[in-house]
């Protein structure tokens, strides 16, 4: 008697603790492939992913026209993210470093939508063997700029970049030059957590220069970038 209630009682926790560890092998990879879809959907580095996610940050260089580059990213909190960026306008022999922060604003499927704001200074020696408008001094720049992407397929994002970069004089305060420009191109996923990316823009360069005469110019940019992941 005292067998048999041992019995009734053992056998359901047993079962229990079978069916239990079967679930636990059967989720086991399924939050895995999940965990890998995430981050192959939020692949990028240089522009894409709109934002990184909380705790990824990424490294990022481009070679173009009229400049070169160095990025840094940091996702914080989901959707938002800081960095620093430098850039060396050979042309005019100009440096510029900035902080940047950008907050994802719109996602719909494939996508997604985040204003960015850069702010920093611009260091000008005025050379004018490219630009005889060319300013020598220090700048306050200020980038606000809007970032958009669509996931063409698992390995391929679609880019589109609006900025106006506005740079104010603060040596000679009455110099100063506004250039908005917006541009399309592409980020592409080729292994090892790097991507490649080609960016291209267009619009005008409004800026007081050496004449202290409001000029009008066409403004450009040309962007190839390759890009890592680090988390």
């Amino acid at each position: 008697m005292k067998r048999s209630m041992r019995t009734w009682v053992v056998v359901p926790w047993v079962a229990l603790a079978r069916v239990a560890a079967a679930q636990e092998t059967k989720s086991a990879p399924v939050t895995e492939q999940v965990a890998a879809v995430d981050r192959h959907e939020d692949i990028g580095a240089m522009v894409a992913p709109a934002t990184l996610p909380e705790g990824g940050s990424a490294i990022s260089g481009w070679v173009g026209v009229p400049e070169l580059g160095v990025a840094y990213r940091q996702g914080l909190l989901p959707g938002w993210e800081i960095g620093a960026r430098a850039r060396f306008d050979y042309l005019r022999l100009a440096t510029t470093a900035e902080v940047t922060t950008r907050l994802r604003v719109w996602t719909d499927g494939a996508w997604t939508l985040a204003p960015e704001l850069g702010v920093g200074v611009t260091a000008n020696p005025g050379s004018r063997y490219f630009d005889t408008q060319n300013v020598r001094g220090w700048f306050l720049r200020i980038n606000p700029a809007l970032v958009g992407t669509y996931q063409v397929t698992e390995t391929v994002t679609a880019l589109g970049q609006v900025e106006v970069a506005y740079d104010q004089g603060l040596s000679t305060s009455s110099h100063w030059r506004v250039k908005p420009l917006a541009g399309a191109g592409a980020e592409i996923y080729i292994g090892e957590d790097l991507t490649l990316s080609l960016l291209g823009q267009l619009g005008v360069d409004v800026f007081q220069g050496a004449s202290r005469l409001t000029q009008t110019q066409l403004g450009y940019g040309l962007r190839l970038g390759l890009g890592m992941r680090l988390f």
